[in-house]
């Protein structure tokens, strides 16, 4: 009882202390994901040319985000105990984010961490310039091609698979119906050159990165990684859309390490989980990285909507380049939603995620699970209050004599978004 007054006190102090927004202005730019509510379930950016030009500007937006935790865990190691885990507010999270219209077609954004789990202190996540005309070489340059076209480059995520466009950013948590991301994140900042091509309600992307998180002159990390989209877009009519992409990410043998899986420098959304008074824990736990040199991963991703009732999955296979050590893992993400009220304010919802495989073709099996229940509520298009039950568990020999053996957490989590 203790516990649920606590709670219901939460949810009424962020609720008064975040229960203000801004208007999004994102309409003032071309071909750009809103910020906010009007920006969910938006994959790749459109390319229908509804915004004209009108000269320079630039766009000054924020994320910020804000958890009680009340979380539980345990283990069956004995002699270094686990810390014991109690319920308050985790370190506040915040993004600072520049959009610039440099000219018609062209856009830049810069997005910089103001404070986040793994680093207290500002830093720069990353940027990109993106092209949706080339005019600025010759007016109607390409122009046929570039009707479907759409260039990125820059220092920044990748377009491998879907589960990134509906993920926290560290702070920028409002497309994410749930506090956590998926326990094997596909995310990572490395140069890359990306073609988009969107005929009709086709999508086909194409690009290439140096395989690199922190970037350096020096020789010995040649690496270089291929990665690639096929997909199917489609509202069908006013209540029915469907999508379904598949995503390929190669690495080659040249690259030291891949962080595919470990590029998130922002840290993990759940604090403290599994850590032991000795040792300590990880900013990355409980997310899951195989940590395979270089590998080959793809992932598949049907999405369906129906009037309010929503659904998204995850199928996904990570295979070790390196054929003479083998070793693989599976994820498997299951996802539904119901979103409801006048404008669809209001969710419930559920998710399962799972990830099984060997780090080698002689290693043990590991095997993850985590179920999700909870809801959010958007106070405005730019303010979710979020509210959810989490339970994620460790099994098979893989994890024997480690802290993971036997190893669960679960509780209550509360987080309060803003995006503008």
């Amino acid at each position: 009882m203790k516990n649920l007054k606590l709670t219901f006190v939460v949810l009424f102090l962020l609720s008064s202390i975040m229960g203000f927004a801004q208007v999004d202005p994102s309409r003032s730019l071309q071909y750009y994901r809103p910020v906010g509510k009007a920006g969910i379930n938006v994959f790749e950016t459109s390319k229908n040319d509804t915004i004209g030009y009108d000269g320079f500007r630039v766009r000054v937006g924020g994320d910020f985000a804000l958890q009680f935790q009340g979380l539980s865990h345990e283990n069956s190691i004995i002699g270094d105990p686990l810390v014991d885990l109690g319920s308050n507010f985790n370190l506040p999270t915040a993004n600072l984010n520049i959009d610039a219209q440099l000219a018609d077609g062209m856009r830049m954004h810069l997005r910089t961490y103001l404070s986040s789990r793994h680093h207290t202190e500002a830093y720069v996540k990353g940027g990109y310039l993106q092209f949706d005309k080339l005019d600025f070489i010759e007016e109607g340059f390409l122009s046929g091609l570039m009707e479907i076209a759409t260039i990125r480059v820059g220092m920044d995520q990748i377009n491998y698979g879907d589960a990134q466009f509906r993920r926290s950013d560290n702070a920028m948590a409002i497309y994410n119906p749930f506090v956590g991301n998926y326990i094997m994140d596909a995310f990572t900042t490395e140069p890359f050159l990306e073609v988009t091509l969107q005929p009709a309600d086709w999508i086909l992307v194409a690009g290439v990165t140096n395989g690199r998180l922190n970037q350096s002159p020096i020789k010995g990390d040649d690496g270089f990684v291929f990665f690639s989209k096929v997909g199917w877009d489609k509202q069908m009519n006013d209540d029915l859309r469907l999508r379904l992409t598949g995503s390929l990410y190669s690495s080659s043998e040249k690259g030291t390490r891949d962080y595919i899986y470990n590029g998130d420098r922002a840290g993990a959304r759940y604090y403290n989980i599994l850590a032991t008074e000795a040792a300590g824990g990880s900013d990355f736990d409980p997310r899951f990285n195989p940590r395979f040199a270089y590998h080959t991963a793809v992932q598949i991703n049907p999405f369906v909507k129906f009037k309010g009732l929503e659904f998204f999955g995850v199928y996904e296979v990570s295979s070790n380049g390196d054929d003479a050590v083998g070793g693989s893992f599976t994820q498997v993400g299951l996802e539904g939603l119901y979103r409801f009220g006048v404008s669809e304010q209001w969710y419930l919802g559920a998710r399962y995620n799972s990830v099984e495989g060997e780090v080698s073709d002689v290693a043990a099996t590991q095997e993850i699970s985590r179920f999700n229940l909870g809801g959010g509520w958007f106070m405005t298009d730019n303010v979710l209050m979020k509210l959810e039950y989490v339970n994620q568990e460790y099994s098979g020999a893989g994890y024997t004599n480690t802290k993971y053996q036997d190893g669960k957490f679960n509780g209550i989590v509360i987080e309060a978004v803003i995006g503008f």
